[in-house]
């Protein structure tokens, strides 16, 4: 073979290796660029996919503390007028037959502590009383209101003064997920002591922990409670706050509600 052909062999081969690197390296970049679009694609699916969520719960929080409103409205006009009159009435009947006074005292006593009972159960289902007090005054208050009608023993401490600009939707939520942690707490835990700390500056966190029968949150997640702890993750996630859960058989429960 003579050496012409050899170079022109030569000059083919490097020719193909070069047609066929540049096949490979505009596959490679096509493979590339359609990943990344794939990935763009799901990244804006999935946003989507979570401001739909996002837009259903917050629906869905309106329409709950509408109706909490509607039933602190009716506990307080309804049933305190009625347990108001009854009281009236009571105390008319001391005047009118003293000696019934004796007899009646345990009734009008008995009246007026289910009067103050269902009137501070409307205070912590009314938003706007929350709105209007400071939040961490609501939760001290709805603390001190759980501890006389528990027989569990419900400690409350809380350090420094609130600065951070929470919203009222943001407050409003901080306080149902604190209902809901202690809610869950009294009909789950077994325990005899709760423990709320908070501290207010310079980041927010407010920890309520039990000294009761503790879980495994991998194990419960696929039954009613294990949704309910997925709910509060997702409630404190719409106001950017982050909830950790940190409990095992037998240690009891610490829920942490906190900032990011």
């Amino acid at each position: 073979m003579q050496e012409k052909d050899k170079i022109n062999i030569a000059f083919g081969i490097i020719i193909s290796l070069l047609f066929i690197s540049l096949v490979i390296l505009f596959c490679a970049l096509l493979i590339k660029l359609y990943i990344r679009k794939i990935k763009n694609y799901t990244r804006v699916i999935y946003q989507k996919d979570l401001e739909f969520q996002k837009t259903i719960t917050t629906t869905v929080l309106e329409t709950q503390e509408q109706v909490l409103n509607n039933i602190s409205e009716d506990l307080h006009d309804d049933a305190g007028q009625q347990l108001t009159y009854i009281n009236f009435m009571i105390e008319n009947l001391k005047l009118d037959k003293p000696e019934l006074t004796e007899d009646l005292e345990p009734l009008g006593n008995s009246v007026r502590v289910l009067s103050n009972s269902i009137r501070r159960i409307s205070h912590s289902l009314n938003s706007q009383m929350l709105i209007q007090q400071n939040l961490l005054k609501a939760i001290e208050a709805e603390a001190d209101r759980l501890s006389q009608v528990s027989s569990l023993s419900i400690t409350y401490r809380a350090e420094g003064e609130l600065t951070n600009n929470f919203t009222p939707s943001q407050q409003i939520v901080i306080f149902r997920i604190f209902q809901e942690i202690i809610n869950n707490a009294l009909k789950h835990s077994r325990a005899s002591e709760i423990m709320i700390d908070i501290t207010a500056n310079p980041a927010f966190m407010l920890k309520v922990s039990d000294n009761g029968k503790g879980f495994n949150y991998e194990d419960v997640k696929g039954n009613p409670a294990g949704l309910g702890l997925l709910n509060l993750v997702n409630r404190a996630e719409i106001i950017g706050l982050g909830l950790t859960i940190d409990s095992a058989p037998g240690t009891g429960t610490i829920i942490t509600l906190h900032e990011k």
